[in-house]
């Protein structure tokens, strides 16, 4: 049986990108699918909304909750949890994949834009976190993945973006923190990628020519599921880089993650803070 059928999973921002592909792995294996994101309407410019990602984790063989969450909205977290409890029993694992990016320098960041980074970024995954936490304890396996990058506390990566860095870095310091608060009882990872992963974030940033020196999501659901696979006791508190930790893994041949196949490694872009 796999160690995931029957067990539940909650994800923001999971109706589209990272947070959706590793629903969908999980969810082949039987899984418990909480799709806790904004997007209920069809958006414009964004493909996918909680519920056309609900219908593709049914149809992958796992069960979907979709549900309507601002993670900036604590009643809305707060009840999330709660229907999810209700629903499944519990829960097992929680990704913390909703954030909100602008790559401006401090003059030319407005404070509105400032305080939505950190308030999903940060307070969101502080705040999810403290409300699944309590049912986390009862479970066996016990995750906690934040989609934040190593703490690398080196000018170069906070001088260009200081807001954008910082609120990311809080997702980081939830991470160090919460594994040590929780050890032995909740594993706490973060999952960031080398090279940049083709997301609508992406796409909508620098567009195609960025988009096809990428790799595909794929990559990062592998991670998350070779991750939850550890057990809570012994992983916890690492800052993994998807390439690493395949590589440590055995895996050497990373050609069916290009986005464009046939896109060599040296070709690929390389993310922010690795």
């Amino acid at each position: 049986m796999s160690r995931f059928k029957g067990k539940t999973v909650f994800i923001t921002g999971a109706s589209r990108g990272i947070g959706k592909a590793i629903g969908l792995k999980l969810a082949q294996e039987g899984a418990n699918i909480v799709i806790a994101a904004k997007t209920a309407a069809p958006h414009p410019k964004l493909a996918g909304t909680i519920f056309t990602a609900a219908e593709e984790m049914e149809q992958a063989g796992g069960k979907a909750l979709p549900l309507v969450v601002d993670v900036r909205n604590e009643e809305e977290v707060k009840n999330a949890v709660d229907k999810t409890v209700e629903t499944f029993g519990g829960i097992d694992i929680l990704v913390n994949n909703a954030s909100a990016i602008q790559l401006t320098g401090t003059l030319q960041t407005d404070m509105k834009r400032y305080d939505l980074m950190h308030q999903i970024n940060t307070r969101g995954t502080f705040m999810t976190s403290k409300y699944c936490i309590p049912h986390l304890l009862n479970s066996e396996i016990a995750h906690v993945l934040n989609l934040a990058p190593p703490l690398n506390m080196e000018t170069r990566w906070f001088a260009p973006h200081v807001a954008y860095t910082m609120a990311k870095f809080g997702m980081s310091m939830c991470v160090l923190g919460m594994a040590g608060e929780f050890k032995g009882k909740i594993a706490f990872n973060a999952l960031w990628p080398k090279t940049l992963i083709a997301t609508a974030a992406v796409d909508m940033l620098n567009g195609e020519a960025f988009m096809n020196k990428s790799r595909n999501v794929d990559i990062m659901a592998d991670c998350a599921h070779i991750i939850f696979s550890k057990d809570k006791t012994e992983c916890s508190g690492n800052f993994f880089v998807d390439e690493e930790l395949l590589r440590a893994e055995g895996v050497s041949d990373f050609g069916k993650y290009a986005y464009i196949p046939g896109t060599k490694d040296e070709d690929l872009l390389v993310d922010f803070f690795v």
